[in-house]
């Protein structure tokens, strides 16, 4: 594990913050700014919220909600797998069962 921590500088809605970074973790570092940085310019743009406080924390709830829908269609299909499986192995079963 690498516990080498650097500064990086982002930019997000005109503002540069400098933030500490795990080594090699500087890209998603800035590719999660940038992204960031998106969402706060559409809020921004859209016009009904005023404030980078205001428009950051609406911009934190819809990433959180795309996270949540994006987990729960993984969870959705990996329910779904897990009940064929289920299935397929009461199938099995069944199968050896029927030899005894």
């Amino acid at each position: 594990m690498n516990d080498v921590n650097i500064p990086v500088v982002v930019r997000i809605l005109d503002k540069e913050y400098r933030v500490a970074c795990q080594l090699g973790e500087e890209e998603a570092l800035r590719n999660s700014a940038r992204y960031l940085d998106k969402k706060m310019r559409e809020i921004r743009t859209r016009g009904k919220v005023i404030g980078s406080d205001r428009i950051a924390v609406m911009a934190a709830l819809n990433i959180t909600h795309e996270l949540l829908e994006q987990k729960g269609h993984e969870n959705t299909g990996s329910q779904a797998v897990s009940r064929r499986l289920q299935t397929m192995q009461e199938k099995i079963d069944i199968v050896l069962n029927q030899g005894n």
